[in-house]
């Protein structure tokens, strides 16, 4: 049995590996992604255009004007002369925001009564507009306590973000790639196997050999899990010396989380492969089960904002509790109790698919 398991898998991994077209699939991509998707999803904004109509004569409008012009996220800052001006800028995406500055500003201010600026975002760009207008609050906030305009209470309040101190968005995006580039790789590798074998008409030579139908059914996992694990490796180690994330989890933990996911990940690529007629539908699965997954996961949005309904699809899903253990063990030094907590759902999810691919892939065979 061991010699006929060790062939199967052989065979698997160099079915991928000489097929340049599989090679360049597998490494290529993955390595690209990690690279874009790093310093392109990001929900930091930068290099804004801003309008301003001043009509306040006083101290106060001319502070934050020079506030916002030295500001990191402010790329240009446009002066106009009547409200006009600022509709038309904000219709014509010259400006993300336009801010009036009304004419008795600085006095009210300084008199301690109520002061108010108007601004005016482009709601075509919703987050981008939100996140500006949260930077000119905060520059807002500073202005008013050095001129100490409006200023009531002696306790000023202090935010401090714990894990990620200075809200570095790559030390939150660039562990869930790990968990997304890795399950993909896995998909792609097992959902092609018998797609390929069936497409090039080496599947019935599958049938006639004398391997029996769970040996070959493990013989497809194994090169997929091995193929997962030294891609989620490699993107560890990039992560951590080369984007200088830190880590503060036990790496074995990460490891054993990687391992129940890529094998929960590798039953749900057998049946996809089971059902499919050629490479181009195996494709076709991958993707179409990726994206879902990728979504209900929580790496764009929090999963506790979804519908109950979604929340229960989550749980479901291997990526949700692997994302968990992988963010956590950088960031937060998670806790072996926790991690154990999303281990154990992913356990069962990898039973559950593996057990379903081998019902699939045992009719195919038989």
């Amino acid at each position: 049995m061991w010699l006929r398991l060790r062939a199967q898998i052989v065979k698997e991994l160099l079915s991928v590996l000489r097929d340049p077209r599989s090679r360049l699939v597998l490494v290529g991509p993955p390595l690209m992604q990690l690279l874009v998707f790093s310093f392109a999803a990001t929900l930091e904004v930068r290099n804004v255009d801003l309008l301003i109509l001043d009509q306040d004569p006083g101290r106060w409008s001319t502070e934050m004007t020079r506030q916002l012009e030295g500001s990191s996220f402010v790329d240009e800052l446009r002066a106009v002369d009547d409200p006009g001006a600022l509709r038309a800028g904000i219709d014509g995406r010259q400006a993300i925001a336009a801010i009036r500055f009304p004419p008795d500003l600085s006095r009210r201010a300084v008199a301690g009564r109520p002061a108010t600026v108007q601004v005016i975002l482009d709601g075509r760009r919703a987050n981008a507009a939100q996140i500006t207008f949260g930077y000119m609050n905060r520059i807002t906030t500073t202005v008013n306590a050095e001129l100490g305009a409006g200023a009531i209470a002696a306790v000023e309040p202090v935010t401090r973000h714990w894990f990620n101190p200075n809200l570095e968005y790559r030390w939150f995006v660039v562990p869930g790639l790990v968990g997304i580039l890795s399950m993909i790789s896995a998909l792609l590798v097992t959902s092609l196997s018998i797609a390929r074998e069936r497409e090039l008409g080496t599947f019935e030579q599958l049938l006639v050999s004398p391997a029996r139908p769970a040996e070959i059914i493990i013989g497809k996992c194994v090169p997929a899990l091995l193929i997962g694990l030294t891609l989620g490796t490699i993107m560890l180690t990039a992560a951590i010396f080369g984007f200088r994330i830190p880590f503060n989890g036990s790496i074995g933990l990460v490891y054993l989380g990687l391992t129940l996911f890529i094998v929960s990940i590798v039953g749900i690529g057998l049946m996809i492969s089971s059902v499919s007629q050629t490479q181009q539908q195996a494709i076709l699965g991958t993707f179409s089960i990726a994206v879902p997954l990728v979504l209900l996961s929580g790496f764009a949005t929090p999963v506790e904002n979804m519908p109950l309904v979604l929340q229960g699809l989550a749980e479901a899903n291997p990526l949700k509790h692997f994302l968990v253990i992988v963010q956590g063990s950088f960031m937060k030094g998670l806790p072996a109790h926790i991690v154990r907590d999303n281990a154990w759902p992913l356990l069962v999810i990898g039973a559950v698919t593996l057990g379903s691919a081998f019902f699939f892939v045992q009719r195919r065979l038989q």
